[in-house]
């Protein structure tokens, strides 16, 4: 079984973002099925996601609609970031940050 964990950063003000809804989701012949979900704790961070079985696909969503709207009355340029990737066998854990602003947004595969 393989670990996930996330943290999400705010770019556009310099700090961890608190408080964004994720969910973690298996892809199978009938779709997405979801693991788990979650939020950011106050240092951005997800700790708390099921482990998946190695050669997966599976998907983190986060949910930045929520998260924006706590900031701004304009709706989100981005209201969802869906994240696709594949559970490699060998890997133990994986740690995937995402760096959020309101028009904007970048992923990683991080240590």
């Amino acid at each position: 079984m393989t670990g996930i964990s996330t943290h999400v950063l705010d770019t556009s003000l310099g700090r961890p973002a608190e408080g964004v809804p994720v969910e973690l989701a298996l892809h199978t012949e009938g779709g997405w099925q979801v693991l788990g979900t979650s939020a950011t704790d106050s240092d951005g961070r997800v700790r708390d996601l099921p482990a998946v079985e190695a050669g997966s696909v599976v998907r983190l969503l986060f949910d930045t609609g929520a998260y924006h709207a706590s900031a701004s009355s304009e709706p989100p340029f981005f209201p969802e970031v869906p994240i696709v990737f594949t559970v490699a066998p060998e890997q133990h854990h994986y740690h995937v940050p995402l760096l959020l602003s309101p028009f904007g947004y970048s992923v990683y595969r991080g240590s």
